[in-house]
């Protein structure tokens, strides 16, 4: 597998075939070696969130809004039964969000300009702008 590596300029639209198709920019460091068509790969630092609840980070219910709740609305609710007497390890709470490495699969190459390094993937690619990334072909 040859990896390119390369910097994520922008999310834009082009017209493919009378519709309206989401691209990823990602302007490579070399002369890219993909085609039109080719699927790729993607590897990148995922945007950071910060310090983030357990609702917004793992998808938890949060609790009721009526019935005499005032503070609970978010909460993780019960994190641990009596018998144990302790927390057992791996239990989802809050944290740090983001920020990891993570590979995205199957994006397809739409197109390539090569005098500008510029190549247009379908999809969406891990990162902010001008993050830097890294392109597999599969």
């Amino acid at each position: 597998m040859e990896r390119i590596f390369g910097k994520k300029i922008k999310m834009s639209q082009i017209w493919k075939d009378d519709k309206i198709v989401p691209v990823t920019l990602v302007e490579t460091v070399s002369e890219p070696v993909l085609e039109i068509g080719d699927m790729v790969k993607v590897s990148g630092t995922s945007k950071g969130r910060g310090f983030q609840g357990v609702v917004k980070r793992h998808g938890f219910g949060g609790g009721p809004k009526t019935h005499g709740q005032k503070n609970r609305h978010r909460a993780p609710g019960s994190i641990g039964s009596t018998a144990p007497q302790r927390v057992v390890p791996g239990r989802r709470m809050a944290g740090r969000m983001g920020g990891k490495r993570v590979t995205v699969k199957n994006l397809k190459v739409v197109d390539i300009n090569k005098q500008k390094k510029i190549v247009f993937l379908k999809g969406a690619a891990p990162g902010t702008k001008n993050s830097k990334i890294e392109i597999c072909k599969i």
